[in-house]
């Protein structure tokens, strides 16, 4: 467990000596390995990570490198694509702890810290009408301490609104261990105070970069596209004062000058009103002829996607309609998108671009939509599209994404010498898409980058691409950073003298040369050769992980252990390990995984709503669990399955005693059975378990309005029969009766429903024939119904519909929760009153992966003045049993979203799954209750 450990003695003392908390230094293969790779092409393992707290903290851990000579390299999101975001030396994660946001006068300005997600951002800013003005396509992922270190820009921002542009202040801590908030009026006279030879350097440098008319020609040609090769030294040009000229030459460094421990940006207004289509072109140069037209009807975007990630996307789930019906050859397409602040102003602008889009030589014909889904579809599939493309490949080889940028008009040829080059050095399965309306397009190579061969196939292959962008008067790297795959190339994008310029600026700011060396300044020619991710055939969910990372906010361990990317790369280093002969590490990597990869994930699939691959690593984890399953507690899960009902009723009896006898005598015998039969088979007792609930077998037969025809087959969850609702009563069962009863409608109960179950606490746990047994009895009950036509079937916890979805998915069954069959059936035919003045609620991770929130909320309001769902909401990590075999797991998962909750001061709290009403009961100390109940008591 990663809160445990304590550093080892390789680390100098300096170091270990700057972190406050000794084990916030994680020095274990597990964690060294899991950090080792970000979603770029390069594998470097860190000597050690360290997890930095505060800006003082990150001061003293730069000063004592710098003083010992050790490198160190700041990351958050890791989903860099250069190599900027891996090291061979100490790796700072400031993901953890610098996630703070503040909204500033009233949305137009926001204060943020390194670990913040834009899309975390953004959702704050959206109830207030504005948005960040970067929008890169990794915005579920990315932190903005990324989007600073990279000058993020993304599809619709172009060079007007990216980072560099609305970037307004920052808190800078220097390697010096100096912090400068350039915000402060008295920045400049404090900067030359602190680091007078610095602040003397800056000012030399400008004046030689913006008395130089070469220099000047250069830099206005190269930074009037986007540009992120080298270090951003239009800020000569740009800024004059010494505060200034650093915030400014800092964004885009790439975690080489400096640490940004804080920002605050200018945000820009977020259009609400849309219209977007799909345009498929005959060829990628018919596609970019027509960018002209677009460009100038006002489209926002112009996103280009060429043949082969058509190919891709034909077979991705959910793809946009327009891209299916045909046979891929040489096709492209253009997402044309015309945003606008007002209906009246969208009209306008549609009626222009319709124009521009009907004169254009299309395929088929696109007609501009304003429907949200499909516009969520298409830009799904975009977002998703190198992770998806990447996914694609074949086993065992790596993918490498560059980007480039060049003059509009030069695009079309661009892309021509591209697909060129692609034929000539053999990458068949290379593709282009990108942001065509700046001349930006992304492409990626598929191989297995190893040997002399493909090594040296990939070298020549760069120098002719090199020549191809530079002939054009384009730049290297456009959105995506120098990192190491472009660093030996800076030199030839500026020449000699501006070259000179960027180390003179390196060592400056860092004359000991430990920020992420190897990163933007490199002199080793052949270095964005070296270190390349070797990826090794592991398992199928493995193997198509592209290490985007856009899974990881999602996951509720991330905080804890691992997030699903660090359960995947960890299995790569494991075999990676095994295969090299290296027993020890192997053996050190499994015997941690147990805990840190199996025992702490929620298997709540969460990680796969997410992954643009659709890579669902709960599953992963559930076969692991399944391999190791003892024979023995297999076969007393497989006699609980025979005997469901029983255990279901002992459980319920146990839990009605226990709430009678003081918590600490309860708690205190479930600890000592802890210790001697392991945390994975005794649950913990804490004090807001309720007592047990009522049978199921009382509710069998007709429920509801009698007399009328069912409109379902009702199985009530085993989980809501063995743990009491908050109030003592029924529960959800008994308030859906009464709904049903007011609202005329009736369903059926299965006889024998006390044995039923879902099935997901053997699947989770991985006791597959108990899993089978209980599928069996469930299909079998519902056979004994009959009918001519089968009913839908319902249940009333959303983790228990999943299960049931998943084992009646291929016998014709339609299963739908209580929530979504209330909203369509019942709220009609109810009139409720208010009996909320605010209702937290809690959407659960089942309700999300079944599109069942919308209706929750629905409920909400029918109940409630306001509805309030945190900023934060994710999954509690209850997982059934898993927050009481495990509550560090639910305790890490709920703290951010807990304190959201306690801070609204609701006077109710809902959700619509009992376990998850327990963890987030336990988290907030504040009673959730399923949503239906408290329907039930506004329809009294």
């Amino acid at each position: 467990m990663w809160n445990v450990m304590q550093a080892t003695s390789e680390l100098p003392g300096g170091i270990t000596a700057a972190i406050t908390d000794a084990a916030r230094i994680l020095t274990r293969p597990i964690d060294r390995h899991a950090y080792g790779s970000d979603a770029s092409h390069y594998d470097l393992t860190p000597k050690a990570v360290v997890v930095v707290e505060n800006a003082d903290e990150a001061g003293a851990l730069m000063r004592a490198a710098s003083s010992a000579g050790e490198s160190v390299t700041f990351r958050s999101g890791g989903t860099s694509l250069s190599g900027q975001g891996v090291t061979d030396g100490i790796l700072a994660d400031t993901r953890r702890s610098f996630r703070k946001i503040t909204v500033l006068d009233g949305g137009s300005r926001v204060r943020v810290e390194p670990g913040a997600t834009v899309r975390q951002v953004n959702a704050r800013l959206a109830r207030f009408g504005y948005r960040l003005g970067p929008d890169p396509a990794s915005e579920a992922a990315c932190t903005i301490g990324g989007v600073i270190a990279n000058n993020s820009s993304g599809m619709a921002c172009g060079t007007a609104e990216n980072t560099y542009r609305t970037l307004e202040s920052a808190v800078l801590v220097l390697p010096s261990g100096t912090i400068l908030d350039t915000a402060d009026p008295q920045a400049d006279q404090l900067l030359a105070d602190r680091e007078p030879d610095l602040v003397a350097g800056l000012l030399s440098l400008s004046r030689r970069v913006t008395t130089n008319a070469r220099s000047r020609e250069i830099i206005e040609r190269h930074f009037s596209l986007k540009n992120t090769l080298g270090y951003g030294i239009n800020s000569f040009l740009d800024h004059s004062t010494p505060s200034q000229l650093l915030l400014h030459l800092v964004i885009g460094s790439e975690g080489t000058l400096a640490f940004v421990a804080e920002a605050t940006f200018r945000t820009v207004r977020a259009s609400s009103h849309m219209t977007t289509t799909l345009a498929l072109f005959p060829s990628v140069d018919a596609a970019t002829d027509g960018l002209p037209a677009l460009v100038e009807s006002g489209a926002a975007t112009l996103e280009l996607m060429d043949a082969a990630s058509l190919a891709v996307g034909q077979k991705l789930p959910g793809v946009p309609s327009s891209l299916l019906g045909f046979e891929v050859d040489s096709q492209a397409a253009l997402l044309v998108e015309y945003q606008a602040a007002s209906q009246a102003e969208l009209d306008e602008r549609a009626i222009r671009g319709q124009a521009a889009i009907d004169s254009l030589g299309l395929l088929t014909p696109a007609r501009l939509s304003r429907d949200p889904a499909e516009r969520a579809a298409a830009w799904k599939f975009r977002k998703g599209l190198y992770a998806s493309v990447a996914g694609a490949r074949p086993s065992g080889t790596t993918a490498l994404l560059e980007d480039i940028a060049v003059p509009v008009e030069r695009l079309a040829a661009t892309c021509v010498q591209l697909q060129e080059l692609f034929a000539e050095f053999g990458y068949r399965d290379s593709v282009i898409f990108g942001h065509a309306k700046d001349g930006n397009i992304h492409f990626m190579l598929t191989d297995r980058f190893e040997g002399d061969e493909s090594v040296g196939r990939l070298a020549d292959f760069t120098d002719r691409m090199v020549d191809v962008v530079l002939a054009a008067e384009g730049n290297l790297k456009a959105e995506h950073g120098t990192g190491r795959a472009m660093a030996p190339y800076v030199r030839r994008q500026y020449g000699d003298e501006l070259y000179s310029v960027m180390l003179a600026l390196k060592r400056l700011c860092d004359p000991a040369g430990v920020l992420n060396p190897g990163v933007i300044i490199e002199e080793d020619r052949t270095a964005h050769l070296k270190n390349i991710k070797l990826t090794p055939t592991v398992e199928e969910e493995v193997d198509r992980c592209v290490e985007c990372g856009y899974c990881e906010p999602v996951c509720p361990s991330r905080d804890l252990t691992l997030t699903p990317r660090q359960r995947i790369t960890v299995r790569r280093a494991h075999a990676k390990a095994v295969a090299a002969g290296d027993d020890a590490l192997a053996e050190s990597l499994e015997r941690d995984y147990e805990y840190d990869g199996k025992q702490t994930c929620a298997v709540d699939g969460m990680c796969q709503t997410a992954c643009p691959v659709q890579i669902n690593t709960g599953l992963l984890v559930k076969r692991l669990r399944r391999e190791d399953a003892s024979p023995v507690a297999s076969a007393a899960w497989r006699a609980a399955a025979a005997g469901w009902g029983t255990v279901t009723r002992v459980g319920s009896g146990a839990l009605t005693l226990a709430s009678k006898l003081p918590t600490g005598l309860v708690a205190g015998a479930t600890e000592a059975a802890r210790a001697v039969l392991g945390s994975e088979a005794v649950p913990r007792y804490s004090g807001e378990l309720p007592g047990g609930g009522k049978n199921r077998r009382r509710l069998a037969g007709h429920l509801g309005r009698p007399g009328v025809a069912p409109k379902a087959i009702y199985i009530p969850a085993c989980v809501n029969s063995m743990f009491g609702a908050e109030s003592g009563d029924g529960g959800v069962a008994d308030a859906f009766a009464a709904l049903l009863d007011r609202a005329g409608v009736g369903v059926v109960v299965p006889e024998g429903v006390e044995e039923l179950c879902c099935g997901t606490p053997w699947a989770s746990k991985g006791f597959a024939s108990g899993a089978r047994r209980m599928a069996e009895r469930v299909r079998e009950s519902l056979a004994a119904i009959g009918g001519t036509q089968p009913l839908p079937i319902l249940s009333d916890a959303s983790s228990c519909t999943e299960g049931f979805a998943r084992q009646l998915e291929e016998r014709g069954y339609e299963v739908e929760d209580l929530v979504a069959f209330t909203v369509r059936e019942l709220l009609p035919r109810l009139n409720p009153a208010q009996v909320s003045q605010t209702l937290a609620l809690h959407p659960t991770c089942s309700s999300t992966q079944m599109g069942v929130n919308d209706d929750l909320k629905r409920i909400g309001e029918a109940v409630a003045s306001a509805v309030f769902v945190p900023d934060s909401w994710g999954c509690c990590a209850y997982a059934g049993d898993r927050g009481m075999l495990h509550p560090e797991l639910t305790a890490s998962a709920t703290a951010t979203q807990a304190a959201e909750v306690i801070a609204a001061n609701a006077d109710r709290h809902a959700s619509c799954n009992r376990t998850c009403e327990l963890g987030m009961t336990r988290a907030t100390n504040r009673p959730y209750r399923h949503v239906l109940e408290l329907l039930e008591e506004a329809t009294r």
